[in-house]
């Protein structure tokens, strides 16, 4: 089964790029992956004061997700792979792209004006002739209507 691969944080291109791979899923009776990635804390020399960041961040994250999948509910069966990974965006990404064959495309979404992001630069840019799969970039400016009809 092909899977789509989307990267979930708190930016409206996350939102953007979830509707697009959750109706693309439907549609093609595929399925979605969502990657939600922690950054890497800062090393506090007190344990559990790093601890206590740490688990702080991984709450947070579940938060990203628990929102994420409220939506999805609203408007789709799909009923997503939920991973979490700690680190560089760039590294986890790559990393869940090789080790899932299964996953068919990457689904990015660009800002709607200026700098279309860092993810979307990396990985349209210079990584792109190297990556496992394609990559799908859903322009930020699209209505739900249009997303919905492209879908």
């Amino acid at each position: 089964m092909r899977t789509y691969l989307v990267i979930i944080d708190e930016t409206e291109e996350a939102e953007i790029a979830l509707r697009f791979a959750a109706r693309r899923a439907a549609k093609t009776k595929g399925g979605l992956e969502i990657l939600v990635i922690i950054p890497q804390q800062e090393f506090v020399a007190w344990g559990g004061v790093q601890a206590t960041i740490e688990n702080e961040a991984r709450e947070h994250a579940e938060g990203i997700v628990r929102h994420a999948i409220d939506t999805l509910a609203q408007e789709t069966p799909i009923v997503p792979k939920i991973s979490m990974r700690t680190g560089d965006a760039v590294a986890a990404i790559r990393s869940a792209l090789v080790e899932n064959p299964e996953i068919g495309a990457l689904v990015l979404a660009a800002a709607k004006i200026g700098h279309p992001g860092p993810l979307v630069s990396h990985f349209a840019g210079a990584d792109s002739g190297t990556l496992p799969c394609p990559v799908m970039i859903v322009p930020g400016s699209l209505t739900n209507e249009t997303l919905d009809r492209l879908s």
